[in-house]
């Protein structure tokens, strides 16, 4: 099985009490923006990316709120997921990416918990926990 590294944006509007999701294409699902790291990008550079790509806001990584594994069978993948929060700081919901997103909405916290059972405790708990994270560049 071939290892991949997948990022995924946790954008939370605290004035509406609602996350941003979009819907897959391939798969036919919801999930937060996110996709696989590209080769010689960072984990919160792939965070960034994939957020424009599929909605068209630029973001800004702050923590990670959670770090799933799972072996992808039909895929033969080991993926590592990481979920960061994001901050919202600049863009307007567009998707630039037609061939893998279909929708871009925004839900309840209790809809998104709903639509990502990996979540065994749900997204609740990315509202207010984090795990730093720290890029320490090219070390020598």
């Amino acid at each position: 099985m071939k290892r991949v590294d997948v990022v995924y944006a946790f954008i939370y509007d605290e004035q509406k009490h609602e996350v941003l999701m979009v819907k897959n294409k391939k798969y036919n699902n919801w999930s937060l923006p996110g996709g696989s790291v590209e080769q010689g990008e960072t984990l919160d550079e792939a965070a960034v990316r994939e957020a424009f790509e599929e909605t068209g806001l630029n973001i800004e990584c702050k923590h990670i709120v959670s770090v799933n594994e799972a072996f992808m069978k039909n895929d033969n993948n080991h993926a590592l997921f990481i979920t960061f929060k994001a901050k919202i700081v600049g863009g307007d919901i567009s998707i630039q990416d037609r061939g893998g997103i279909s929708e871009v909405r925004w839900v309840s916290v209790k809809e998104a918990n709903k639509l990502m059972p990996y979540h065994p405790n749900g997204v609740k708990p990315f509202i207010t926990s984090d795990i730093p994270y720290i890029n320490q560049g090219i070390n020598q």
